[in-house]
């Protein structure tokens, strides 16, 4: 599934996301339905989800945009690959860019920085975020390419 292919077909019934996101997963191509956690600078709940079955899904991380803080590395992307989720998009940042790079994980993020956040079990989980011009909601269909990414209520036929 192409975005532009999408675009082209579904036009205005699609949600298309601003640009901003910068892709650092091995797979700039990635789909799913949408699950999604609030993570005000402590990623505990990015964790919590990334540990349970992915089936599938991507993460979107409301990370309200901070630049202060990585909220997804190396660790935590392993473990997403390893429960078989297909992606995680971040509004914050993320680090250890180039392991995460290597493994078979689309990853969208506003940049990288070394620090890590700290562990104080803050967010919200299964909630609807809003960035990128766009509003992620849980159970949702998410696609993902170089040109861009798209929302849509249910996965595109």
């Amino acid at each position: 599934m192409k975005t532009a292919d999408l675009y082209d077909r579904f036009g205005e019934e699609l949600q298309v996301a601003e640009p901003g996101l910068v892709h650092f997963g091995g797979e700039t191509s990635f789909s799913g339905t949408i699950a999604t956690v609030v993570a005000p600078e402590d990623n505990s709940l990015v964790r919590r989800a990334l540990e349970s079955p992915g089936r599938g899904r991507v993460l979107v991380v409301d990370g309200g945009g901070s630049r202060r803080v990585a909220l997804l590395g190396d660790q935590l992307a392993a473990l997403a690959v390893a429960n078989e989720w297909s992606g995680v998009v971040v509004h914050g940042l993320i680090r250890d860019s180039l392991e995460i790079g290597e493994m078979p994980l689309g990853v969208l993020a506003l940049g990288t920085i070394p620090r890590k956040t700290e562990k104080l079990g803050r967010g919200e989980a299964d909630r609807e975020v809003a960035f990128a011009g766009v509003t992620f909601r849980p159970g949702e269909f998410l696609v993902a390419d170089p040109d861009g990414l798209v929302l849509s209520a249910a996965p595109p036929a």
